[in-house]
């Protein structure tokens, strides 16, 4: 029987597959612009890492699904959303060249997860952590994907935070890059107790976080200012 916390992974992806909706409806609406795109492909991505926590939670421990767990947590985590918020800040030009070399640095990591042999004498049936994968120098790319994804999507909308928070007509949208900041950072926060072992804290970490990003967002949809990004005004 699953206890309380192998059952949050599943709450999560069952929201955040509701809510990658919502902004893929957004997105159509609003002749598909590119920062509403990366931000749906994040909350996607971010519901396919917690559905594989999920699987190991119902069915158990599986090399495949650990790797999809890696891939899709560990590299694809924050990466979309971040680059969400890159092609707010920067021009298109820009972003698609920081878009670029990311992903390029994100594919070949996955394909070192995808080949690297497994150390099974220390895998936990119903757990998923890094340590399991034999080629330890894989785990050294992903703080550069992360650090990517902490510098644009929490950094990025604490800066928008901080403009916004100078003028009271914008304070749905000073609360909503709150919310958003402080939401993007709980996973990372999480992520790291999973190198000791610790993969319970991801879960909850999770689970605030993607509903604090989530509520940021509508918040600021509710808000009738206009955007100090003139992407967002279109």
């Amino acid at each position: 029987m699953l206890s309380l916390i192998q059952k949050i992974p599943i709450i999560t992806t069952i929201f955040s597959f509701w809510f990658a909706w919502v902004l893929h409806a957004r997105w159509k609406s609003k002749a598909k612009p590119e920062y509403l795109f990366w931000w749906m492909v994040g909350v996607f991505c971010y519901g396919l890492g917690t559905f594989t926590e999920s699987w190991v939670g119902l069915l158990g421990w599986n090399t495949w699904i650990f790797k999809a767990w890696y891939i899709s947590g560990a590299l694809l985590g924050g990466f979309p959303l971040a680059q969400g918020s890159v092609y707010l800040m920067f021009s298109k030009s820009t972003a698609n060249k920081m878009m670029m070399a990311v992903i390029a640095l994100i594919f070949i990591a996955s394909v070192l997860v995808v080949l690297s042999p497994i150390k099974y004498e220390l895998v936990e049936t119903t757990r998923l952590t890094g340590k399991v994968l034999d080629w330890k120098f894989v785990r050294l790319m992903t703080p550069f994907v992360n650090l990517y994804a902490f510098v644009f999507l929490v950094g990025g909308a604490a800066y928008s935070a901080y403009r916004y928070s100078k003028d009271l007509v914008f304070k749905n949208r000073f609360v909503g890059n709150v919310l958003i900041a402080f939401g993007g950072l709980l996973p990372g926060i999480g992520g790291s107790f999973t190198k000791f072992g610790y993969t319970e804290v991801l879960y909850v970490t999770e689970i605030i976080g993607i509903i604090l990003i989530y509520t940021g967002y509508a918040t600021m949809r509710k808000d009738t200012t206009l955007s100090l990004y003139s992407v967002q005004n279109t």
